[in-house]
């Protein structure tokens, strides 16, 4: 069987670093790495457990625009990005490209729009995926030729999605996600989701409805008065969160197969006086 891709949300990672690990973490001119560093070690152990054919870094913005004209609160509760993690977001495309791994950067589309385009492309040239991220958020992407390596907060490596763990996570396919998410909400993103709707009933109507669509069309069937009032009132509501949850694909072109330069990397942390990261990659060679 061919190599997967690796492609890495990495915004997400690099969020989670910089949280997790002590901003004493620092290069030769005494700046924080902790980001930098914590999000190498992280997408490192995936590359030594599943030996990637190559790995692409998605990068984009925050909260896209066609996201924010579809609901003007999307990501508006999110706070400032910290000066320290935002100049190693600025210092993340040279770090990482020093290891041979490609970096990609949107303007328009999201990390996330990006990672689910690579692994499309991948799927239909024929080969498998794995999408390295902490947002479930991109459970669909999941198919038999992708699966998703979800990294949990507060623990080490990484957890296999592939569509039956989705299935039995939130009692919905892959596919419905989307669907999942516009009835559910999602806090993180400001998505409040329908009136009175939570997780087990927002599943329950999409395996008995099998979508959205089929769910607002039907609120007059609902036995619960709560469910009939969210459906009937919400509807072009819920369907715009659909819209904002549902992951769009853009070009990319499939990055060549690409092995690891360790020797390169390591040059490049001994430069910024990254000592002990350089000589663990020394021994890795």
């Amino acid at each position: 069987m061919s190599q997967p891709l690796l492609a890495v949300d990495a915004p997400s990672l690099l969020f989670r670093a910089f949280y997790a690990l002590p901003d004493s973490i620092t290069d030769k001119d005494g700046k924080p790495v902790n980001a930098l560093l914590g999000a190498f070690n992280m997408i490192l152990n995936v590359v030594a457990a599943y030996h990637p054919r190559a790995v692409v870094l998605c990068f984009g913005p925050d909260a896209a625009v066609y996201r924010k004209e579809l609901y003007e609160p999307y990501h508006a509760a999110r706070p400032p990005v910290p000066p320290d993690l935002d100049r190693q977001f600025g210092e993340a495309r040279h770090f990482f490209e020093s290891f041979g791994w490609t970096v990609t950067w949107s303007e328009d589309h999201e990390a996330d729009d990006l990672l689910g385009s690579y692994a499309r492309a991948e799927e239909e040239a024929g080969g498998t995926a794995l999408v390295l991220t902490g947002d479930r958020d991109m459970y669909q992407c999941a198919t038999d030729r992708t699966k998703v390596l979800f990294v949990k907060t507060g623990t080490r490596g990484v957890e296999e999605v592939d569509p039956d763990e989705v299935k039995r996570r939130y009692g919905v396919t892959p596919t419905q996600v989307p669907d999942f998410i516009a009835l559910r909400g999602d806090p993180s993103d400001g998505l409040p989701g329908a009136r009175g709707i939570g997780e087990k009933t927002a599943a329950d109507l999409l395996a008995r409805h099998g979508s959205l669509e089929a769910a607002l069309d039907g609120w007059s069937r609902e036995s619960s008065t709560r469910v009939r009032g969210a459906l009937k009132d919400q509807r072009e509501e819920l369907l715009r969160f659909r819209e904002i949850a549902t992951l769009r694909t853009v070009p990319v072109e499939r990055p060549p197969d690409r092995d690891t330069d360790f020797d390169a990397g390591a040059e490049m942390a001994r430069q910024r006086g990254m000592n002990q990261l350089a000589g663990r990659l020394a021994r890795s060679v």
